[in-house]
């Protein structure tokens, strides 16, 4: 089976925070499917963070992203509001 791309577009109140925290939920990740996680900032604003991985399987991905534990997770490590998540094949 082809894995699938996730991007997942987010703000960070301070990114070397938020960035300390995504490193050590690597196994996690790894668990829900998501491998080869490549994270980007914008030049604009250095807060703004955009992550490019592999799904091996996007509804799996979707409902671990969405877990209580993950979105307690995000507000523990300064994501501001809602992501936005989007599979593409």
């Amino acid at each position: 089976m082809n894995n699938e791309n996730m991007t997942v577009h987010f703000k960070v109140k301070d990114y070397n925070a938020w960035r300390t925290s995504y490193n050590g939920h690597e196994k996690d990740r790894t668990s829900a499917g998501i491998t080869n996680g490549k994270v980007f900032r914008s030049a604009e604003d250095p807060n703004h963070v955009l992550i490019l991985q592999d799904v091996a399987d996007v509804s799996k991905a979707r409902t671990w992203l969405g877990s209580s534990e993950m979105k307690t997770a995000m507000e523990k490590s300064g994501v501001l509001g809602t992501p936005s998540i989007r599979a593409a094949a």
